[in-house]
């Protein structure tokens, strides 16, 4: 039995998950970053950088510099947490 959360599939939309074609894999909107986000397989996110100052996203950059420090492996900045977990957080900041 699952259960619906109406708000979810709004939620997941309105994290800009960039396509895979190389003509979008670059473009980040103006106040915008990009993170890579997964735990195995990295799946990259275009988030506001209004996120950057919430507590609970700087925790999430606080575990980055403690596993990563200044050397993240996808070129960008890597988030160390798995996809679901990500966008619950993410989902939490737009409803604030």
């Amino acid at each position: 039995m699952a259960i619906r959360l109406p708000g979810i599939p709004h939620i997941k939309r309105s994290l800009r998950r960039s396509l895979s074609n190389k003509e979008n894999s670059t473009v980040v909107p103006k106040g915008h970053i990009a993170v890579y986000v997964g735990e195995n397989e990295k799946r990259r996110f275009v988030v506001p950088i209004s996120y950057l100052t919430h507590p609970s996203f700087q925790d999430l950059l606080n575990q980055a510099e403690e596993e990563f420090g200044f050397n993240h492996p996808m070129g960008g900045l890597t988030i160390p947490c798995n996809e679901d977990s990500f966008i619950e957080l993410t989902s939490q900041l737009i409803v604030s």
